[in-house]
């Protein structure tokens, strides 16, 4: 685990106290294929875990494998996409892009979290219209996970999410030195693989 980054976090969360945690794990299949290991790392009471894992048929056993340990450890965890999954596991939703997934828009569990990526001002604008707790800003710099993906750099990432009306975390090429080039008032939290793996 980066210990910049940690320490970073810790930060973060001493002047937002009682908000969302500020440092998350993004599972990959391909990337990460097993992120227990990583999620038992991460910091109790300020770390959380978006499941993706979208193509992955395990995936419900590996939600419950993370339930599980997120309760234990105290750290939030949102699945992306799967409103009934996440209602099944206890945990909050991940949207994309601001969107819902399907027709309907399910009733919110009472105190379950409810994150969503964005890459543009459209996107930011819409996951606030839905209601999220905060938003993952995406590509901030360049990240393996999307590797032709044109990214937004510190000086447009920290103008998109000083106008969001959502709190907004960094996410893409996030490692303890790169977070220190976005606006820090801006930056309400970050996600990363690489830098929080074994």
């Amino acid at each position: 685990m980066d210990q910049r980054l940690l320490d970073w976090a810790r930060a973060v969360k001493a002047v937002r106290r009682g908000q969302a945690p500020t440092l998350w794990l993004f599972t990959d299949a391909r990337r990460l294929p097993d992120p227990r290991a990583a999620a038992a790392r991460l910091p109790r009471g300020i770390g959380g875990v978006v499941l993706r894992h979208d193509t992955d048929p395990a995936r419900p056993a590996l939600g419950r494998a993370l339930a599980r340990l997120c309760r234990a450890r105290r750290l939030a965890l949102v699945v992306a996409g799967d409103p009934r999954l996440a209602a099944a596991l206890g945990a909050g939703v991940h949207l994309r892009d601001g969107r819902w997934p399907g027709a309907a828009r399910p009733p919110r569990r009472r105190g379950a979290l409810l994150t969503s990526s964005a890459h543009d001002a459209a996107s930011l604008r819409r996951a606030a219209a839905a209601g999220v707790n905060f938003v993952f800003l995406s590509p901030a710099f360049p990240t393996a996970s999307h590797p032709d993906g044109a990214a937004l750099g510190a000086a447009r990432w920290s103008r998109l999410a000083a106008r969001s009306a959502a709190p907004v975390a960094a996410l893409g090429g996030i490692d303890g030195d790169s977070v220190r080039r976005l606006s820090r008032a801006a930056c309400a939290g970050a996600g990363a693989i690489s830098a929080l793996a074994p």
